[in-house]
């Protein structure tokens, strides 16, 4: 978050962000934020006490203004374009307060009753929730006004390109030279001809969408 694009963004003020170690409020001397499971099973859950102390200090610092507290498990609902419009919003009136699962995940108290929206990146599991957590930043921050030079950097890729409401894969993309091994650049590319372009991009994010995500034409 602090490299890149990412890093310029944030040093010209459009992102702002803050990491918090969740040992710094561990209720014991030695610093333990997680315990066994009730009922037993592998694997440890971490502690609801740790994870309040944690965000009610947060929440302190925040102030009055607004927070929304997103936690990232494989039993959330799949993160998607929708979900991601819908916080670009929302972010511009509340902090969002990012808690990353580990282990076993988090004590279902803290979910239940401190949790706000619990998402996952898809099915399948990691070990922890801190690349589901950057990969939502990461995604979220880039399509904050200024971030990327370009504005049609983001409004013609995948996803944010649609069909009657349909979101699509974004088309193919092509560079010098013109000609590599045999292997041409498509001539409508070369031509000059802004419609005809335009036109063969849809047509092309259309054809990409419905063989490789169907689904998203449903």
């Amino acid at each position: 978050m602090g490299a890149s694009i990412l890093g310029r963004a944030k040093d010209k003020g459009i992102f702002n962000y803050s990491v918090y170690q969740l040992r710094d409020f561990s209720q014991d001397k030695y610093r333990s934020v997680d315990d066994v499971a009730y009922g037993g099973g592998g694997g440890m859950v971490l502690k609801v006490d740790c994870l309040v102390s944690a965000l009610e200090h947060i929440q302190s610092q925040i102030g009055s203004e607004k927070s929304r507290v997103i936690y990232f498990s494989p039993a959330g609902r799949t993160l998607n374009q929708n979900t991601l419009d819908n916080y670009l919003t929302a972010s511009s009136e509340a902090h969002l307060i990012l808690v990353c699962g580990h282990y076993e995940g988090a004590d279902q108290r803290f979910i239940d009753s401190w949790v706000d929206d619990e998402i996952s990146l898809g099915d399948f599991v990691l070990t922890g929730g801190e690349l589901p957590a950057l990969a939502f930043a990461d995604s979220l921050c880039r399509h904050l006004d200024g971030t990327l030079k370009e504005k049609e950097s983001h409004q013609n890729e995948s996803f944010s390109l649609s069909l009657k409401g349909k979101r699509l894969l974004e088309y193919p993309h092509y560079t010098r030279p013109a000609e590599f091994r045999g292997h041409k650049v498509p001539e409508v590319l070369l031509s000059g001809d802004h419609q005809k372009i335009s036109e063969w991009r849809l047509k092309e994010a259309l054809n990409r969408t419905q063989t490789r995500r169907p689904d998203l034409l449903d």
